[in-house]
């Protein structure tokens, strides 16, 4: 499977370790040999070559700074830009995980159409594209008879997707309730310990779970975006972040944590998905219910169906690595679909 992976950052990076690391496991056991042939950073430089880069080359060239630092051969083509990278090379499969834009989906929503229009799968664990353009995108993988996979835009690697559109295929569910974003369930899991919402923002920013700008975790943005694309995927709905009822958990005081722990709740920030509508806001829910006694950085979801009732998944919810995996599981399915 020849693949282009447009973003070398933490998730970019996450899959080509997995690769290395895996290499003769998936050929032996899935009979899977991935191929980058394309690779596209915003900063450090592009490459192409069709036989396949030679990945701890790649990573060492990327550790340097620059993807110019990798050696020359006589195919190898520098610096594409990215549509040209995903309209003219041999690429398979677009691998794309640049960074989010929940507004527009742009420039990443041009090169999925681009792979479709060209015959390539679409791999995202960028939120954008489907959060913007759901339908489009299934319309047009549909008239390619491509496949668009997506398990990585929500949850990581902890298979919230494929749990609800293949696993639990047959049950119509009713609604879907998650925690979608690690820092703010970790800060208020340090919040119960005794800290208060700046010493526990100041450690999550220092252990990497929130920016320096938080907002996007805390004013529920991160977790919104998520919700659209269950919204979209459960239900077939497009929504926009302007029709959602948005709430962080900035306004969370000690008092509101003692008073929940007193009447035997917790807090979560909890995204809501339903027929009719989405929403993001903090909840104190009883401790009997299975969202409430997930800790740290850890995600989950509660979908409700009329078959097997309420079925909880708790994983987590970032990582290189763990999003890494979603990526790969997404280019699995797509290997033994025979694509």
């Amino acid at each position: 499977m020849n693949i282009a992976l447009i973003g070398l950052g933490n998730v970019g990076q996450g899959l080509v370790r997995i690769f290395i690391d895996k290499r003769d496991e998936l050929r032996q056991k899935y009979k899977f040999t991935p191929r980058i042939v394309a690779a596209a950073t915003q900063s450090k430089g592009t490459l192409f070559l069709p036989s396949g880069l030679t990945l701890p080359t790649l990573m060492k060239a990327l550790d340097s700074g620059n993807l110019n630092n990798y050696p020359d051969s006589a195919q190898l083509q520098r610096n594409w830009d990215p549509l040209r990278l995903v309209r003219e090379s041999n690429a398979d499969v677009l691998v794309e995980v640049s960074p989010t834009n929940l507004q527009t989906g742009q420039p990443a929503l041009d090169l999925c159409y681009a792979a479709f229009d060209t015959g390539k799968h679409v791999v995202l664990a960028n939120k954008g594209p489907v959060a913007v353009a759901y339908a489009e995108l299934m319309e047009k993988a549909a008239a390619a008879k491509k496949m668009l996979r997506f398990e990585g835009t929500v949850m990581a690697g902890t298979p919230s997707i494929r749990l609800a559109m293949n696993a639990l295929a047959g049950c119509t569910i009713t609604t879907a309730q998650g925690i979608l974003n690690g820092t703010t369930n970790y800060i208020l899991t340090q919040m119960e310990g005794g800290l208060p919402y700046t010493e526990a923002l100041a450690q999550a920013q220092a252990l990497g779970y929130a920016e320096t700008d938080p907002s996007g975790d805390v004013d529920g943005w991160d977790a919104a975006g998520k919700a659209i694309i269950l919204a979209a995927a459960l239900f077939n709905q497009q929504l926009t972040l302007d029709q959602m009822g948005v709430t962080g958990i900035t306004e969370i005081t000690p008092e509101d944590i003692q008073s929940a722990q007193a009447n035997g709740e917790r807090w979560k920030l909890i995204a809501t998905v339903t027929p009719e509508g989405a929403d993001v806001a903090p909840v104190r829910l009883p401790i009997s219910n299975p969202l409430a006694n997930v800790s740290g950085a850890n995600n989950a979801i509660t979908y409700t169906t009329d078959l097997m009732g309420d079925v909880t998944l708790i994983g987590a919810g970032a990582g290189r690595i763990q999003t890494g995996f979603a990526l790969l599981s997404d280019l699995l399915e797509i290997h033994l679909a025979g694509g």
